[in-house]
């Protein structure tokens, strides 16, 4: 019985010693809620083939380029996709291989 109680003390010391700050804890959680909207994984999964401007997002996705500008501001907050300006359009893309490995460990999640 002692013995359980010590491999057990030990696992939970391990846990804590592991255990991130909380507020790595909360930027992780703030950075889970972005990726809990369905219209900006479409976009997200969009930007992972190609960069591309709003009006080419909102043609493919069937939406405004007003709601799309929205949800892309939203994810440029999250340092999740970047932009680069070509004349008078803006082209968005991907911040970097983090946003995409993310989103297809989610998608391999829930297909599996």
């Amino acid at each position: 019985m002692e013995e359980q109680n010590t491999a057990k003390k030990g696992s939970i010391g391990r846990a804590a010693d592991e255990m991130p700050d909380e507020s790595a804890l909360y930027d992780a959680a703030e950075l889970l809620k972005v990726f809990g909207d369905p219209t900006r994984l479409r976009i997200i999964a969009a930007l992972c083939r190609s960069e591309l401007c709003v009006c080419d997002i909102a043609r493919l996705l069937g939406m405004t380029q007003s709601a799309i500008s929205h949800q892309l501001r939203v994810l440029k907050q999250a340092r999740l996709v970047a932009t680069r300006r070509e004349g008078k359009t803006i082209f968005y893309s991907l911040c970097d291989e983090h946003v995409q490995r993310i989103f297809y460990c989610a998608l391999d999640h829930v297909m599996e």
